[in-house]
């Protein structure tokens, strides 16, 4: 009898597909598994089985799968409920959540780009066809998988491809942005000819007139336990062993020049395997104690606790003796933080503590590295503590007791782009319902919605209000800069108020951070004489300058130039920078203050894993007096010696065209400020603004959440918008202006039909031009109490409608759940 699977595959399809099982695979394929299927012309793409049945589809020929990938399956059940649910919620295919799931290299299809890499050595002979792929791709040239295919003659190669990956012959192309290459150590053991006592005590003699080279050589000896010939000698890395020696690479390279000493290379893995010393934990006080029994009391009722602390409270240490209590009970740990920047510093808190218990997953981690986790958490010894930003909460859970979610107010939980776009909060919370886990919310600023769910009963509240070792939030200063522009006092972005505490604190070997919430060294190039802008001829957007590569770029589509010497418009020479990025902030700084050491935190500074740590490990020992940073240094960085801040201008966060800029702008202020003076004094904020009498600036000084909170929740109910009204926000994106409003007012009209006046627009974005695809924006608000499953079938209706219309074929468009 005939078996058949349905698949899940990585494209944006709104159903599954029925393949013909092989006769050799029958009862061994399960849900979970990766087949390699032919779907379209030509085309192979690794699909993931949903389903096992006898029944044959009887609306197309059905084609037989054409390889198994796995022994085991790569998804536990929980994730298919988790992807079903994402779909729903987020109005996507599962094939999008496939996409966005799984890393790149569990997921190969005939377009994939794969590279060889050049460091890779057999350790045995490979068989032909790997052989033969490898011998078909020259050093530095990358090839998709359908041209090795019609090169090779190969049928089913993703089966060869896949085997060359895991040997790690074959990079996919999305490491080659990273520059990946295996983590490797040089090793250092003795040659052959010197392995021996004799030859040992010949070479002594030797050595007599190198007394550098022959105290390098018994430090060796000594590292490496040698006893006389011994073969079982401890592995040396080179680095330990100069290191050990006081001694210096040209010493070391005169020995492996005399044929004393053999260098070679050994891959140390990218895991961390070593178990290392952890400590005990340290004990909570008494306010920390009573906020952690409070939490727990709270689970006992209610599955989401928010934990509300101001910052340097301590919340880190709480959560660290959750997470003991959850692995005491045989159970795993998500740990979820905003932002990449931010693992550096918690890893090693954490590491501290639990040791190879812990697992790091993000984006600036090489796939073959986030394969490997994936692999280690279907494993039978998982790991008990993921810690990772929000594509964590797709990883394989078992046993999932608890997720923490840090700053939970932070918009970059949010996916913008590409679909699935979800809120990494919202659908932990799920997974931990899925799993019967608890829900731990964190933050000194919460999000709105979030506030307002705990203050309503439906998660539980515990407030922390003291800081740890009773430090005083630091003292906010407002300054005017609009008067003092008019007075002509101001230095560049600079307040005479700010420049004095900046060199007072430097004058006491103090730190300071300055915070300027765009990056590049100008917002804008500007023709003095005729008001010429340099815009992006792809985008609806100005051209940044970048200084440090003399390039305008579009911060939307990529698309740069070399900045004109004369203005295209009037030939005008006279062409001026306007405005401050955070690079033009670091010239102002290097100008008034030469002497300081300075760095910059932006996204061009941190574009590879090892920049972030660098800049935050130089900042945190020292090196480094002033940080200049972007939202970036915001988000719960803890730094000891910090005593001054500066929020260069606060109103560029508040005069931002969106329902939650006042909310934003109060959460960055408060949690900038809350960098400044977190161990040994009271820290100083200098908030820069135009707006001196705006009330969000009042209350971030009188650090009053409460009132932000009430005020906002006031004007949302009166307009409209959560958490007393659900958001939808419609895409519809076309390249012809002029089709694009026939398909938006035609869109808007069948949504007006159904959901009468909750639906406003069409409308322009603040940005209508991305990519040459002209945006049009529709805005659906449904109330709280409203079946939202109901709503959504609505809107999927009116997308099926539209997009076979025939005059739309072109039409581009989708739908944006709880914007953000």
């Amino acid at each position: 009898m005939n078996k058949y699977v349905d698949v899940i595959l990585p494209l944006p399809l709104p159903r599954s597909f029925t393949y013909l099982l092989p006769d050799e695979e029958i009862g061994k394929v399960q849900p979970g598994f990766r087949v390699v299927v032919p779907f379209g012309r030509k085309k192979f793409y690794t699909a993931i089985v949903c389903k096992v049945h006898n029944n044959a589809p009887t609306e197309y020929e059905v084609k037989e799968i054409t390889t198994v990938l796995d022994k085991a399956p790569i998804l536990f059940p929980i994730q298919f409920k988790l992807w079903q649910w994402l779909s729903e919620y987020y109005l996507c295919t599962q094939g999008d959540v496939y996409k966005a799931a799984l890393p790149s290299g569990l997921k190969l299809e005939s377009e994939t780009i794969v590279l060889l890499n050049p460091d890779f050595e057999a350790d045995t002979q490979l068989p032909p066809k790997e052989q033969q792929i490898l011998d078909l791709l020259p050093a530095g040239q990358e090839q998709s998988i359908t041209k090795l295919e019609k090169d090779s003659g190969i049928k089913n190669i993703l089966n060869v491809v896949k085997s060359l990956l895991d040997k790690e012959a074959l990079f996919v192309k999305e490491e080659l942005r990273r520059l990946y290459k295996p983590k490797t150590e040089p090793r250092v053991r003795l040659t052959e000819n010197h392995s021996s006592e004799t030859a040992l005590k010949i070479l002594f003699d030797t050595l007599s007139r190198a007394p550098k080279q022959l105290a390098l050589l018994m430090k060796y000896l000594e590292l490496s336990c040698y006893m006389g010939g011994s073969t079982s000698l401890k592995e040396v890395s080179k680095k330990t062993l100069i290191d050990s020696a006081g001694s210096s690479t040209s010493v070391f390279n005169g020995l492996v020049e005399k044929g004393v000493f053999l260098v070679y290379h050994h891959e140390i893995g990218r895991l961390n395997k070593q178990e290392g010393d952890t400590v005990v934990l340290n004990p909570l006080n008494s306010f920390q104690q009573k906020a952690y029994n409070e939490i727990a009391t709270s689970f006992k009722e209610k599955n989401v606790c928010l934990l509300h602390g101001v910052t340097s409270s301590g919340k880190t240490e709480i959560y660290i003796h959750l997470i003991e209590e959850a692995i005491r009970r045989g159970k795993q740990v998500l740990y979820l933080l905003p932002e990449i920047a931010l693992t550096t510093q918690i890893t090693e808190r954490l590491k501290r503590v639990f040791g190879a218990k812990l697992g790091i997953y993000h984006s600036k981690f090489p796939d073959a590295e986030r394969v490997e986790i994936w692999q280690k958490q279907l494993s039978n010894q998982p790991y008990q503590i993921i810690l990772g930003v929000r594509s964590s909460v797709f990883l394989p859970f078992e046993n999932l007791g608890l997720i923490i979610i840090d700053e939970e107010h932070e918009n970059t939980y949010k996916q913008q782009d590409p679909a699935p776009r979800y809120h990494a909060r919202s659908v932990a919370i799920m997974l931990a319902a899925m799993c019967g886990a608890k829900t731990l919310l964190g933050t000194a600023t919460p999000a709105v919605e979030t506030y307002y769910n705990a203050t309503t009963g439906k998660y539980g509240l515990v407030e922390l209000k003291e800081r740890y070792q009773d430090i005083q939030l630091p003292e906010i200063v407002p300054v005017d800069i609009k008067e003092l522009a008019r007075k002509k006092r101001m230095n560049g972005p600079f307040s005479p108020s700010l420049l004095a505490d900046i060199r007072e604190a430097l004058d006491k070997k103090e730190q300071v951070i300055l915070f300027q919430n765009r990056r590049g060294f100008a917002p804008m190039i500007e023709c003095k004489t005729c008001g010429w802008v340099p815009k992006c001829k792809n985008c609806d957007v100005s051209l940044t300058f970048h200084k440090g590569i003399n390039q305008l770029t579009c911060h939307y589509c990529g698309y740069t130039y070399r900045p004109p010497r004369s203005c295209p418009a009037c030939e005008g020479v006279d062409l001026r920078s306007r405005g401050f990025g955070t690079e033009k902030i670091e010239d102002e700084v290097k100008n008034v203050f030469p002497d300081a050491s300075i760095s910059r935190m932006d996204l061009d500074t941190t574009r590879s894993r090892s920049a972030y740590e660098r800049i935050i490990s130089d900042f945190e020992q020292g090196k480094t007096q002033i940080l200049i940073g972007t939202q970036m240094v915001s988000k719960g960085l803890d730094f000891d010696h910090v005593s001054i801040v500066g929020i260069l201008n606060a109103d560029t966060m508040l005069n931002y065209p969106d329902f939650r800029s006042y909310e934003r702008a109060y959460q960055l202020m408060a949690q900038v400020a809350g960098r400044a003076g977190r161990k040994n004094k009271r820290g100083k904020v200098l908030l820069q603004t135009k707006s001196i009498d705006h009330p969000i600036i009042r209350q971030v000084i009188e650090n009053d959440y409460l009132s932000m909170f009430q005020r906002e929740m006031a004007e949302r109910q009166a307009f409209h918008y959560p958490p007393y009204y659900r958001l939808v926000y419609v895409y519809l994106k076309n390249r012809n202006e002029q089709l694009l409003d026939l398909m938006a007012r035609t869109m808007g009209d069948k949504l007006r039909a159904v959901f009468g006046a909750r639906v406003l627009g069409p409308d322009n974005p603040p940005v209508a031009r991305v990519q040459t695809l002209f945006i049009k924006k529709i805005i659906v608000k449904i109330e709280d109490g409203a079946s939202m499953a109901r709503a959504r079938e609505l809107l999927m209706l009116i997308q099926r409608e539209m997009i076979e219309d025939e005059r739309f074929k072109s039409l581009i468009i989708y739908y944006d759940v709880d914007p953000q």
